[in-house]
């Protein structure tokens, strides 16, 4: 199983679309949060099941903030993370998916990408899409691979033409 991770486009999908071009066929797109508006764009463009969270920019939007989903033996929390004070780590963030059962928490927010495998819970971040702040500048994405033993496997990547 393929699952593209991505957030933060902020209304800009130019990468997103490269990206999902780049790497299909992909089983499942998780979109993080700060999409502005763009969810109905994002399903079409995907071309398979997509699970969506609002983040702290998608004012008045009817997009879950937060949801615990399965992707094969585990379970997932997802959400944008601006609640968890993700800029300062991850401690917080990985308390709210113990109470919530998980396994894994996926989050953006920080528009920096992070694979963070310590503990009992991992944290996984895509950084952004479109507006990355990490020092390379480049957008980024995670690819979640889940192979024949039921293991997930994280890749990060980024889109290096930054010409629009």
């Amino acid at each position: 199983m393929k699952i593209l991770i991505v957030s933060d486009s902020h209304g800009r999908c130019y990468y997103l679309d490269r990206a999902i071009r780049r790497v299909k066929p992909i089983d499942m797109l998780i979109h993080l949060g700060d999409l502005e508006g763009d969810e109905d764009y994002i399903r079409e463009m995907a071309d398979c099941p997509v699970e969506l969270i609002s983040g702290n920019n998608d004012f008045f939007s009817r997009i879950e903030r937060e949801k615990v989903i399965t992707i094969g033996t585990y379970t997932v929390f997802l959400t944008h993370g601006h609640r968890y004070g993700v800029n300062y780590g991850t401690e917080m963030i990985k308390e709210a998916a113990v109470m919530r059962g998980a396994d894994i928490v996926m989050f953006g927010h920080t528009h920096r990408p992070l694979i963070d495998l310590s503990g009992s819970v991992w944290a996984v971040n895509p950084g952004s899409i479109s507006q990355p702040r990490q020092e390379n500048h480049l957008p980024s994405f995670l690819i979640m691979d889940i192979d024949s033993k039921g293991e997930a496997h994280f890749t990060l990547n980024y889109e290096s033409d930054t010409t629009q």
